[in-house]
């Protein structure tokens, strides 16, 4: 089911570059066919939305806006057990991202300068949330939470109708405790067009974010620059970081979460304890036939799951950071040694007892990450997601007379004249 690698400097180099391939460029054919969705949307606004969710859902609701009256009546249709689990889990989402606001901030100088730094949340963002086969109400939270504590003044959410077109009521729950202000019913690379050119019924947004499949995340890069947008997300991934004190059954259980999201879904054990990598795959091979998507996780174990022995610890750190995984779990005796080790992952995950769902869902940090290897440069979800800065700057004139000679010298430098005109037709 899943390879055991020993890492030769050649072996896991091979592994790693076949793990990056997995994403691969977007099919033309797909490019193509959002981009004529979207020039549509864009020209033909609701009209075409229709046609697109009908062609697409199935069924176009009468409706395309839920009412508050129906969003809020939701929270009697849902289970009481899970509306608790998730207020308590949006709870700690939102202590977590209130320690991340920022503040504005004015810095007064001796001479009468004055300059500062103005923070403030963006006016409308778009939520994308999945409402079919794939519904996460969880995300409805990791979006919205994060957005409200920046300030964002209005939070629209699109989801794609069911087959009776009608909301997924777990969707509509999450957005009610959450805070979303309005819902559409509609889905795919037409609702992230709608949200992105403003249609009749849909007000233009200032970002685009939430999760989706290969058409709505086509749609989020093509029309980056017309909006703005989370992160261009590829299949979700998983790495362990295990010594010979790692239990192999949590480790097993661990990969396999990852792996059931989709065949693309990558889910790799780098261990320095050859006992401890044929044990899990054992453990794989019992757990799997007791999980309800035991064929999607089978085929994503084979094709993009590993195990690699490493000789020291000092290796499998390298090949972590070289990896910049979504989700890293340390499963070592000693796992707080490893956080300033660990340069480049969306969340890490520290000991046995904190296993990657705990993220997806409950702890607080966000689970909207980086994926494909991006956690060298980008960033978790966050309130700084949600939020515009600009500067603001005061002289006197003293204070620019005391500066006159070095801008203009820099000016003219930069042959840009004009600039150094600006500064001298003052004095």
């Amino acid at each position: 089911m899943i390879e055991i690698v020993t890492a030769d400097g050649r072996a896991e180099q091979e592994l790693l570059s076949s793990l990056r391939q997995r994403s691969g460029e977007v099919d033309r054919k797909v490019t193509a066919a959002v981009t004529d969705i979207l020039d549509q949307v864009r020209q033909r606004g609701d009209e075409a939305v229709r046609e697109y969710t009908t062609r697409f859902d199935g069924r176009c609701p009468e409706c395309f806006e839920v009412s508050p009256q129906e969003r809020d009546a939701a929270l009697e249709l849902v289970d009481p057990r899970f509306l608790e689990a998730m207020k308590r889990a949006m709870e700690n989402i939102a202590r977590f991202h209130a320690r991340q606001k920022q503040q504005s901030f004015i810095d007064t100088q001796p001479n009468g300068v004055i300059m500062g730094q103005r923070i403030r949340g963006l006016k409308r963002v778009g939520l994308y949330v999945p409402g079919g086969t794939a519904a996460y109400p969880s995300s409805v939270l990791m979006n919205c939470v994060p957005a409200r504590i920046a300030g964002v003044e209005e939070i629209i959410m699109v989801t794609p109708p069911r087959k009776d077109g009608t909301a997924n009521p777990d969707i509509l729950a999450a957005a009610a405790i959450a805070g979303v202000d309005r819902i559409f019913l509609m889905g795919g690379a037409q609702a992230v067009a709608a949200m992105a050119y403003g249609t009749e019924t849909v007000p233009r947004v200032d970002k685009i974010v939430g999760p989706g499949n290969i058409y709505v995340a086509t749609a989020k890069r093509l029309l980056y620059g017309v909006v703005d947008i989370d992160m261009i997300a590829g299949p979700s991934e998983i790495l362990i970081v295990a010594d010979d004190t790692a239990n192999p059954r949590y480790l097993a259980a661990d990969m396999m979460s990852q792996a059931e999201h989709d065949v693309l879904a990558s889910s790799v054990l780098l261990t320095t304890s050859r006992r401890v990598a044929e044990e899990t795959v054992a453990e794989l091979e019992r757990q799997l036939p007791t999980l309800s998507r035991a064929e999607i996780i089978r085929q994503s174990l084979e094709n993009y799951g590993a195990i690699i022995c490493c000789p020291t610890d000092e290796r499998m750190v390298e090949l972590a950071n070289e990896l910049a995984p979504e989700h890293l779990e340390v499963m070592t005796a000693n796992p707080m040694e490893y956080i300033g080790r660990l340069d480049n992952a969306g969340s890490v995950f520290l000991g046995q007892y904190s296993p990657e769902p705990l993220g997806d869902y409950y702890a607080g940090p966000n689970h909207v990450l980086p994926t494909s290897g991006t956690a060298r440069f980008f960033s978790p979800l966050g309130v700084d997601s949600f939020i515009k800065r600009s500067s603001f700057i005061y002289y006197t004139r003293q204070a620019l007379e005391d500066a006159r000679e070095d801008i203009v010298t820099i000016a003219r430098r930069e042959e840009l004249t004009a600039h150094a005109n600006s500064i001298e037709v003052r004095f």
